[in-house]
């Protein structure tokens, strides 16, 4: 099957000469930042190599969420979620943004006194998020036969459509004078006195004072380019959606086996809770012992596979010259093969755990890749050797719901406004400076 049905967007057809940033990837974090500098009176072109929103901007579960956050994302994610509260009148276009809280099932009580500990965070904020016993969620969650031993309720967390979102954002970005290039890979950068200076894309090249690189998988790929080590790597989730099925839950839930979130067209969005697929790349030698504290964190969770995916990216070219096709023009969308055994799998538990769901029709089942840093938390950054240059990748499978403050940060940045939260945590620095890699204790044991 081909991946989700992203609402359409035509780019435009006249290649800008001159811009103030050129923002390299059209998926939602790359469009939030359009929009944020366009808003602000900035010159911005958005080159993207596929359709907006087509890769995994289009593909995860439609979560905008607080609960269980890393903490270092907390006060990023509250922007986030008061942006999202008005973006739609903002934008004037649906995202299919809806309040319908997300509950998190624990299984032990171990489990059950981590979520609490991880509760206390919001504390300071003063953000509506409960532990529920085993009785109030049954209560919520009525003709589910499996009974945790309690739950993270968060009323305040929400939902939207992964397949409109990022269309709209930038149709809005657009109308405030943003040039949206699709089917525009930038092949590179141009330099000036040390400095960026324009981007050379398929097309042609674009001058400009400052580049944000919002490439999500093809981030590291890109910054490789120029000495710019990016430790990226890869996780491989597989969804499915149904058709319109009447009975279930309007809240979101998570569980070990099985998640879920009711879409905007009445069918719900399902994945594994628990297994991700993690292609074993060259870049796995590469970056495997950075990564080494998060295997080891989160090993229950992950499916380590060798195939067809190592030598794919062993023949990508590092090296191209600016006058010939890079790697970014023979890959316009990465539309990998969803694991029917994970996505159907995942399916049968929930029916029999959930009666209601015997009766889903699967509509559609995608794949999609997830860029992850080591510590599971993204780059929102300058880069110090080349002045101009930014980052804003690695959200390792937290990224759509917290997008719209990340492109507002990444906006101040590139603007040098003052922040909206302190950036300090999403410095590129932070891999190369001796800071500890820190990651946030794994809850879904």
């Amino acid at each position: 099957m081909p991946g989700p049905r992203v609402v359409p967007f035509h780019g435009d057809e006249t290649l800008p000469k001159k811009v103030d940033v050129v923002v390299i990837g059209g998926g939602i974090v790359g469009v939030s930042t359009a929009l944020e500098l366009a808003e602000h009176g900035l010159k911005v072109a958005v080159c993207e190599k596929g359709g907006v929103g087509h890769e995994q901007s289009s593909r995860n579960w439609g979560w905008v969420r607080l609960s269980r956050r890393d903490p270092r994302e907390i006060p990023l994610m509250i922007e986030a979620i008061r942006i999202w509260e008005t973006l739609d009148k903002r934008l004037g276009r649906d995202t299919g943004y809806k309040k319908a809280s997300i509950t998190f099932a624990c299984a032990t009580e171990k489990q059950f006194n981590t979520y609490a500990d991880w509760n206390r965070y919001l504390e300071p904020y003063q953000i509506e998020s409960r532990m529920l016993n085993g009785q109030e969620f049954a209560e919520m969650f009525p003709g589910l036969r499996n009974k945790p031993y309690g739950a993270l309720h968060t009323p305040g967390d929400g939902r939207a459509e992964p397949q409109k979102a990022a269309p709209a954002i930038a149709g809005a970005a657009r109308e405030k004078g943003a040039t949206i290039l699709t089917d525009c890979a930038v092949r590179g950068l141009e330099t000036s006195a040390g400095r960026v200076s324009g981007v050379v894309t398929e097309r042609g090249l674009i001058e400009c004072d400052a580049v944000v690189v919002a490439g999500g998988v093809w981030s590291n790929l890109f910054c490789q380019r120029y000495g710019i080590d990016v430790p990226q790597l890869n996780v491989m989730n597989s969804v499915l959606m149904t058709k319109p099925l009447e009975g279930g839950p309007e809240g979101a839930l998570w569980t070990k086996a099985f998640s879920l979130r009711k879409r905007q067209d009445g069918g719900y969005t399902i994945a594994s809770g628990h297994e991700n697929i993690v292609d074993i790349v060259p870049n796995s030698f590469r970056y495997g012992w950075k990564f080494l504290p998060s295997f080891k964190e989160e090993w229950r969770s992950l499916r380590f596979r060798l195939g067809g995916r190592f030598f794919e990216e062993l023949r990508l070219s590092k090296h191209w010259e600016m006058d010939e096709a890079s790697p970014f023009e023979y890959h316009r969308v990465l539309d990998p093969v969803p694991s029917k055994k994970y996505a159907d799998g995942t399916l049968e538990k929930l029916a029999e755990a959930w009666p209601v769901f015997a009766k889903a029709q699967i509509a559609q089942r995608w794949g999609g890749y997830i860029d992850v840093l080591p510590d599971a938390i993204p780059i929102i950054s300058a880069v110090a050797s080349i002045p101009g240059f930014h980052i804003a990748t690695g959200f390792s499978g937290h990224g759509f719901g917290i997008a719209p403050a990340a492109g507002r940060l990444m906006a101040d940045i590139v603007s040098g406004r003052p922040p909206i939260v302190d950036p300090t945590h999403f410095r590129f620095s932070r891999f190369s400076d001796g800071s500890k890699i820190e990651l946030m204790p794994d809850m879904r044991q």
